[in-house]
């Protein structure tokens, strides 16, 4: 039993134990002079409510007082009695909760090594008049600082363009409230910021530091120039215009505040045609003429005037020395990288030219100069990312300048801005063609690779066709007559590629040339009938005159005109036979006609037409020379006998044929046909038939054609 409970003793202690407060450690206390007595320690937190008493008591007397806080209120306590330099201090840290008391271990505190004091103000930071590189400052010292006590000042200064601090140490003793130090060894006309702070001797606790106040050092006499020039290839009245470049050299500091440049131009074989100009300008303009010039520029402030920097300007004429033959760029983590080389090896001084590649104008150009190298690096976040820069180097031999070499870069690549703007031209049946304009250079973010053509069909597959950066446009083939189609180009760098805008295009359903193939096969069988015509022509005239212009007979020559009666009506009727006609002689006996018969003819044709076709209507044409029946046909060369309804009086059997002549009576054409022409009782035309050729001359180009009239005629020859 007494085994158990031994054993269980040091588990119940253990238990006790855990739900006490912790041990208060790391105990720091700080005397703000005059103000109050701090003392932290750790742990700055607690999950339970504790309560602290810090028990303070003193060395030599052992009077003591006590602070009291809460873990609520942190791990601190402050005293605000009225403390005395160089007491030493007991201090003691209880932890009180619920399940008991945890007291601290004993610590030791000087006042005089644990002093903090505020921090000096500063009143002025001022050069001193005639002194170079210096500037004077002056502060008061902290209003709680103990009096004659000696005070350590630690001052930290930097350029107001620079993040570097330095510090410099000092001592003074508590004696006097303002005191001044004199910084040296500083850049003249540079501007300064400095700071001041201050612990009390032998205190292990430093002031905060004060306020910052910012000065200027005293300038000097302007240091050398860097001098450039740009050529320009117009000319003003005569004369070339360059413009110079001016600016501090490299790595001088900026120790003065420049008023103005004299600048002296002359031409190289004449001096005494000196021309001086005074200006404020960094990039002036001087107008020369055609020779060989040298300039020479100086800064000038109220304390003096810069070494002079010289520079040679070439004859219009003179030809350039060429020395680099190749260069590149690369890129480092942080910097731009060009290198060149050169077969020059007397050459050893390099004038390197960059400038923004973009369409705005004027450009902002900046140079630089280069000695013992043949590389130049410059840091990325001076020039701007996404931009294209042109960078030169001219090889610089004594006076003289070379050729330059040229390479473009880019500090950093992007995506192009905007696409490329297309454009549809030269549509056909499978092919079209697709060109585009260049991005311009402000949006292009990088150099253009390559350009990539897509195309589809509508609700079909998409093509891509890819070329570089040098041209323009493409010639699509293989496509669908009469399909929509849509396209785009895309623009590509390093960084990425972006689409222009899609446009669309229908192909055509019969091209340029298919039409023009028809037309010259129709044109040419048209010329080659033509030509066979002609041909035709030359060769058998007649026939095609005949074909082409036939014989019209003239009304005014029929045998009507011979016609005999004062009765107009009665020389109509062909069934009577003029007495006159003397048929047993066998001689035609010539009958005239009236002098106004034809007048009468012309002007009454109508009335006559109207008479004849009241005498005999239904009647039709016979054959008068075989008395077979007639073809009536509208042809140009062949008579025929129109249909006319009319019926003749019973005056005797009459025949009038297309070959008698003017003024021949019917007798005489009756005695001129064959018998089995003639007109007697078997072989009579119809009766009342009228004259086809007075119709011929009226209306149309009718003729009487029958099928035996070539024999016929045969037989009458």
């Amino acid at each position: 039993m007494w085994a158990w409970t031994l054993w269980m003793l040091p588990l119940l202690c253990r238990f006790g134990l855990a739900d006490l407060p912790a041990k208060p450690e790391n105990i720091s206390c700080v005397f703000y002079y005059t103000k109050n007595f701090t003392c932290t320690w750790s742990p700055e937190k607690e999950a339970n409510s504790i309560s602290y008493t810090v028990r303070r008591t003193l060395c030599y007397v052992r009077e003591n007082d006590t602070c009291n806080s809460t873990s609520k209120a942190g791990s601190s306590c402050s005293f605000y009695s009225s403390l005395t330099p160089p007491d030493i201090y007991i201090i003691q840290v209880e932890a009180k909760n619920a399940y008991g008391i945890i007291k601290s271990d004993i610590t030791y505190w000087d006042l005089t090594t644990i002093t903090k004091i505020e921090p000096p103000k500063i009143s002025s930071v001022k050069p001193v008049l005639g002194l170079k590189q210096m500037v004077q400052i002056k502060w008061t010292q902290p209003v709680l600082a103990p009096k004659s006590s000696t005070l350590n000042y630690t001052l930290r200064f930097r350029a107001v363009n620079s993040t570097h601090w330095m510090e410099v140490n000092f001592t003074r003793s508590g004696k006097n409230e303002e005191e001044a130090y004199n910084l040296t060894g500083l850049q003249a006309f540079t501007e300064y910021v400095v700071a001041l702070q201050c612990v009390v001797h032998k205190s292990r606790f430093w002031s905060g530091w004060s306020q910052e106040k910012m000065g200027v050092t005293v300038e000097e006499a302007p240091h050398g120039l860097d001098l450039w020039r740009v050529l320009r290839s117009d000319k003003v009245d005569g004369k070339r215009p360059v413009q110079l470049l001016l600016k501090k050299a490299k790595g001088a500091p900026v120790l003065e505040k420049v008023l103005g440049y004299k600048i002296q131009y002359f031409p190289e074989n004449n001096s005494n045609l000196t021309e001086t100009m005074n200006t404020t300008n960094q990039q002036p303009e001087l107008y020369l003429g055609n020779q060989t010039y040298w300039v020479h520029v100086s800064s000038y402030n109220s304390l003096g005037e810069s070494p002079e920097a010289t520079l040679r300007i070439p004859a219009i004429d003179e030809k350039l020395f060429h020395c680099i033959e190749a260069m590149r760029t690369c890129l480092t983590q942080d910097q731009l990288v060009v290198e060149w080389q050169s077969s020059a090896l007397e050459v050893d001084t390099w004038m390197v030219e960059w400038v923004p590649d973009l369409d705005s104008k004027p450009l902002a150009i900046s140079w630089e100069s280069v000695s013992h190298a043949r590389n130049w690096t410059i840091q990325q976040d001076e020039l701007e990312p996404f931009w294209c820069y042109n960078i030169s180097v001219y090889p610089m031999l004594q006076n003289r300048v070379g050729e330059p070499y040229s390479i473009q870069a880019y500090v950093k690549e992007g995506v192009p801005s905007e696409g490329p703007e297309t454009k549809v031209e030269n549509i056909g049946v499978r092919t079209v063609t697709i060109t585009w304009k260049e991005i311009p250079k402000r949006h292009r973010n990088g150099f253009i690779n390559n350009y990539t053509i897509f195309y589809q069909a509508e609700d079909g597959k998409e093509f891509s066709k890819t070329v570089n950066s040098s041209i323009l446009q493409y010639d699509l083939e293989s496509l669908t007559r009469k399909t929509s189609y849509t396209v785009q180009v895309m623009a590509s760098t390093s960084a990425g590629g972006i689409n222009g805008t899609g446009i669309n295009f229908k192909t055509l359903s019969i091209s340029v040339f298919e039409i023009f193939l028809v037309t010259s096969l129709v044109g040419g069988g048209l010329l080659i009938l033509i030509i066979l015509t002609v041909v035709y022509g030359i060769k058998k005239p007649n026939k095609l005159k005949h074909l082409c212009w036939p014989d019209v007979p003239n009304p005014a020559e029929s045998s009507i005109a011979t016609w005999c009666g004062d009765d107009f009506k009665g020389k109509l009727n062909l069934k009577e036979f003029d007495d006159s006609v003397n048929r047993e002689d066998g001689i035609l006996k010539p009958c005239y006609s009236p002098n106004d018969f034809i007048d009468k003819l012309v002007v009454n044709f109508e009335n006559f037409l109207e008479v004849v076709s009241t005498e005999n209507p239904g009647k039709g044409c016979e054959n008068i020379l075989g008395g077979e029946k007639n073809e009536y046909v509208a042809s140009p060369n062949r008579p025929y006998c129109p249909t006319v309804s009319t019926e003749i009086p019973p005056r005797g059997p009459q025949c009038l044929s297309s070959g008698m002549l003017e003024g021949t009576c019917p007798e005489t054409r009756e005695r001129l046909l064959p018998p089995t022409q003639g007109c007697g009782p078997d072989h009579l035309c119809e009766e009342g038939a009228p004259n086809p050729y007075l119709k011929n001359s009226v209306t149309t180009r009718e003729f009487l054609v029958s099928e035996k009239l070539p024999e016929q005629i045969h037989r009458e020859v």
